[in-house]
């Protein structure tokens, strides 16, 4: 298999990391969990999903401090979700991140 270039690499990270928040995996520590990527890789990514017009928001839990909560996305945008969990296999492999028992 070739490298992927950063631009594709770039992409597939934000449609899985999307997928990921989709299927119950909505926290920063839970996605560098799932996918191995540094903390700050996953904070990025979080907020370039804009880029491609995927709305994901952060919602706060009532009454916690220090930013405890979770994302969702509100809104796919351009994006066909069924097409990115159709091939969210795929794009996993391509990334060289684990399998996730869960997704």
């Amino acid at each position: 298999m070739t490298a992927l270039s950063k631009t594709r690499s770039s992409f597939y990270r934000r449609l899985y990391v999307a997928h990921l928040i989709d299927q119950g995996i909505t926290s920063i520590p839970a996605l560098v969990k799932a996918t191995g990527m540094p903390r700050r890789t996953a904070q990025d990514t979080l907020t370039a999903l804009e880029e491609l017009h995927i709305e994901c928001r952060f919602i706060a839990e009532p009454g916690q401090r220090h930013n405890i909560g979770h994302y969702a996305i509100e809104n796919w945008g351009p994006i066909d979700p069924q097409w990115v969990g159709d091939h969210a296999h795929q794009l996993r492999e391509a990334l060289d991140y684990p399998p996730i028992d869960s997704v």
